[in-house]
C-alpha cells in the first residue's frame, strides 16, 4: 500500500558520502549492499514526495552501484534505455538533492536529459532506442581515438522492438567493444538463475576462458571443420544453461544468467567484461520494484504513482466520477466488438494506459499486444484490413510518430479502413517533451486520405470513435490525456457528418474557431470578449462552408489548437481563406516552435498563451493592431 512510504526524509548515512560516482568508487565493497539499502529507501521517499516512476527504478539499483562502481563516468557512457529506470543513476550522480523537484517546472526531468547532467549521455523517454546510440558513441570513440567503453542497458520490454534488434545485428557486424546489459525483470525471456548457470556466467566473463577461447579459435581456424565443431559445442553448451544462442548467432558473446540484485558479483563480472574485445551481451534477471511489496505484487501496476498526500482531517463530499478520455475509449471499444466480432482492437504495449483492460479480458481474441513494436503495430492493421477486419489502433500520439512511414505507406496510400484512436494529444504535463502530442495534427493532416477528429468532450469522443469506425477508409480521432469537462455520454452512437463544425456559442465581431481539447477554454474566453466560438471538430476534411460563413459575418478569425501552429488544424484554416481570397485578419494560437519542458499541464497551457486570460489578452492585443472596433478591446 502507499501509506507503507516513508514521508519523511530517512535516515542514509552512507549515501550522504556519495556526491558523485567518484565516491562510491571509493568506498568499501561490504558497504556497498548498505548502500543499496539506503538508496533504495531514499527513492521511495522521493518518489513518494514528488510522482514518478519507481518500479523500474527499484529494479536495478545494484545494477546502477555496480555500473558507476566499474566504470570511470561520465567518461564512460551508460545509456538507460527509456529512462524509466534512472533515478536511482540521478541520485548516485549529483542530483539527490534536487530529486524533490523531480517533474516539476524547472526541476529535474522524468528521464535522463543531455541538458541535466554530464551523466546522463543520451536524452530519451521512448524506448528500444540505447542499442543504437551506443554504438554510434562507440563508432565515435573509436573514429577519434579515444579509449572508453560504452554501455547500454535496455530491458526485456524494450528488447522487443525491432530498433533493438537492428541495432544489434549492426554491432554484431563491426565486431568492436560494445556492452548491452539485457535486465530481464518480466521473466519473459528467463524463468530462473541458477546456480549452475551463475557459475558459467563468471566463467564466461573471465579472462583465463575468453584467453582460452580466443587462443583456441586462432589454432583451429586452420582445421575448418574442427573450428565449426568447437563453436557448435560451445553453442550447445550455452544453449542448456542460458537463453543465449540468438545473441551468439548475432555476433555477441553472450554472458548469463547473472543475479541482477548482487552488486558484488555484478562488479566483478563488469571489470572481466572490460578486458574483453568484442560485443558482449550481459543478462542479468531483476525483480522490478524490489524491497517495495506493492510493487514486487503487481509490477505493471506500480510502474509508476502519483504524489503522495497527507490524509485529509475531514472527508469531503465526493463527486460522480468522470471518465477519462481512455476510459471513454476502452467503452466504446467494448460496446463496438459486442456488435461486431471483425472488429481487431491492436496496440504496442499501451493497452492499460490506452483502457483497454476490460476489453482485454471480456474480447481476448480480438485484442492484439504486439509488445513495443509501433511500426509493426500499424502494418499489421494494413494486413487485417485487406482481408476483411476492422482494426482500431490504440496508440499515443508520441508513439504514433514512429511508425509514420507505415501510416503513409501501408495505411493511407492504399486507402485502408483502420482506425486510429490517438490518446496523450496536446500537453502531458510531468512526462515532458518526449511524451507530449505536439505534432500529430501537422504530421497527420498533410497525409492524402485521412479523416481526421478532434473531440471537445467525452460524448464527441465517443460519437467521433464512431464516426470514424463506420467511415471506409483511414480515420483517427486525437484526444488529450485525463479527463474531459464532464459532458454526458450518449450510449446511443450516431455517425457525424464528415467534416462538419458545429456553432457553440453566437456573438459579435470575433469568430473563435476551436479544435478538440481547446474549444472549452474558447468558450470561457468568449464570454468576456462577446465572440463566437466553433467546435470545428474535423481538422480534415475542414468545414470550408463554415469558416467561410465566419469570415463573412466577423471581422476577427482565431484559432485555438493544442497542437504546434506550425502545419497544424490553424494552418488549414489559414490556407483555405487564402485561396478563397477571404480579407480577414487571423490570428492562429497554439504551441509555439519549440519543445515545452515538463510541469504542471495547466501551468504549460498558461506559459505557451493557452489559457482563458492568456487567450483573451491575446485577442484583444489582436483587435488594437488591427484597429477593430469592439468591447473587447
Amino acid at each position: 500500500m502507499l501509506e507503507e512510504i516513508p514521508l519523511t526524509r530517512p535516515d542514509t548515512p552512507l549515501l550522504d558520502l556519495v556526491q558523485s560516482p567518484e565516491d562510491l568508487r571509493a568506498m568499501d565493497p561490504d558497504q556497498l549492499g548498505a548502500l543499496a539499502r539506503e538508496l533504495r529507501q531514499f527513492l521511495l521517499f522521493s518518489v513518494g514526495q514528488t510522482g514518478g516512476h519507481f518500479g523500474a527504478g527499484l529494479g536495478v539499483v545494484e545494477l546502477t552501484i555496480a555500473l558507476h562502481t566499474a566504470f570511470n563516468t561520465p567518461h564512460d557512457r551508460i545509456v538507460w534505455d527509456v529512462g524509466h529506470q534512472s533515478y536511482p543513476h540521478k541520485i548516485l550522480t549529483g542530483r539527490r538533492e534536487r530529486m524533490l523537484t523531480m517533474r516539476q517546472a524547472g526541476g529535474l526531468a522524468a528521464f535522463p536529459s543531455r541538458g541535466e547532467s554530464e551523466y546522463d549521455s543520451f536524452g530519451v523517454g521512448h524506448s528500444s532506442t540505447s542499442i543504437s546510440a551506443a554504438l554510434g558513441m562507440m563508432i565515435a570513440a573509436r573514429k577519434q581515438n579515444i579509449d572508453r567503453h560504452t554501455v547500454a542497458v535496455i530491458g526485456d520490454g524494450a528488447m522487443t522492438a525491432g530498433m533493438a534488434f537492428e541495432a544489434l545485428n549492426h554491432a554484431g557486424d563491426i565486431d568492436d567493444n560494445l556492452l548491452v546489459i539485457l535486465n530481464d525483470n518480466n521473466m519473459s525471456i528467463s524463468k530462473n538463475v541458477g546456480g549452475l548457470s551463475s557459475y558459467f556466467a563468471r566463467m564466461w566473463a573471465s579472462g583465463p576462458y575468453n584467453a582460452l577461447r580466443s587462443g583456441s579459435k586462432k589454432m583451429l581456424s586452420k582445421i575448418p571443420p574442427a573450428l565449426k565443431a568447437a563453436h557448435r559445442a560451445e553453442e550447445y553448451m550455452k544453449g542448456m544453461v542460458s537463453p543465449g544462442t540468438l545473441f551468439e548467432e548475432i555476433g555477441f558473446n553472450y554472458i548469463g544468467l547473472v543475479d541482477g540484485h548482487d552488486t558484488l558479483e555484478l562488479i566483478e563480472i563488469l571489470n572481466n567484461i572490460k578486458k574483453l574485445r568484442g560485443p558482449q551481451l550481459l543478462h542479468i534477471i531483476t525483480q522490478k520494484g524490489k524491497g517495495y511489496s506493492a510493487s514486487e505484487n503487481d509490477p505493471f501496476g506500480m510502474h509508476a504513482m502519483n504524489k503522495v498526500e497527507p490524509k485529509q482531517k475531514k472527508p469531503t463530499a465526493s463527486k460522480p466520477s468522470t471518465p477519462t478520455y481512455s476510459q471513454v475509449f476502452g467503452q466504446w471499444l467494448c460496446d463496438m466488438a459486442e456488435a461486431n466480432p471483425l472488429l481487431a482492437a491492436i496496440t504496442p504495449a499501451m493497452g492499460a494506459g490506452s483502457g483497454m483492460d476490460e476489453f482485454s479480458e471480456r474480447f481476448p481474441e480480438q485484442f492484439h499486444d504486439v509488445a513495443i513494436a509501433e511500426q509493426h503495430s500499424v502494418t499489421l492493421a494494413a494486413g487485417m484490413a485487406c482481408d476483411g477486419l476492422k482494426p482500431v489502433v490504440a496508440i499515443y500520439s508520441t508513439f504514433l510518430q514512429r511508425a509514420y512511414d507505415q501510416l503513409i505507406h501501408d495505411v493511407a496510400i492504399q486507402n485502408l479502413d483502420v482506425l486510429f484512436a490517438i490518446d496523450r494529444a496536446g500537453l502531458v504535463g510531468e512526462d515532458g517533451p518526449t511524451h507530449a502530442g505536439s505534432f500529430d495534427l501537422s504530421f497527420l493532416r498533410s497525409v492524402p486520405n485521412m479523416v481526421i477528429m478532434a473531440p471537445s468532450n467525452e460524448d464527441e469522443t465517443r460519437q467521433m470513435l464512431y464516426t470514424g469506425y463506420q467511415h471506409t477508409g483511414p480515420a483517427a480521432v486525437r484526444y488529450p490525456r485525463g479527463k474531459g469537462p464532464g459532458t454526458a455520454i450518449n450510449a446511443k452512437m450516431e455517425a457525424l457528418p464528415i467534416g462538419k463544425g458545429v456553432v457553440r456559442r453566437k456573438g459579435h465581431t470575433i469568430a473563435i474557431l476551436g479544435f478538440g481539447s481547446m474549444v472549452n477554454t474558447a468558450l470561457t474566453a468568449a464570454e468576456t470578449l462577446d465572440a463566437t466560438v466553433v467546435d470545428m471538430r474535423f481538422v480534415k476534411p475542414i468545414d470550408e462552408a463554415l469558416i467561410g460563413e465566419m469570415a463573412t459575418r466577423h471581422e476577427l478569425i482565431v484559432t485555438i489548437e493544442e497542437n504546434t501552429i506550425m502545419g497544424g488544424a490553424g494552418s488549414a484554416v489559414n490556407e483555405f481563406l487564402l485561396q478563397q481570397d477571404y480579407r480577414i485578419p487571423v490570428l492562429n494560437l497554439g504551441l509555439p516552435d519549440r519543445f515545452i519542458e515538463h510541469g504542471k499541464a495547466r501551468d504549460l497551457l498558461a506559459s505557451v498563451g493557452l489559457d482563458k486570460d492568456s487567450i483573451t489578452e491575446s485577442i484583444r492585443a489582436k483587435l488594437r493592431k488591427c484597429k477593430i472596433e469592439s468591447k473587447a478591446v
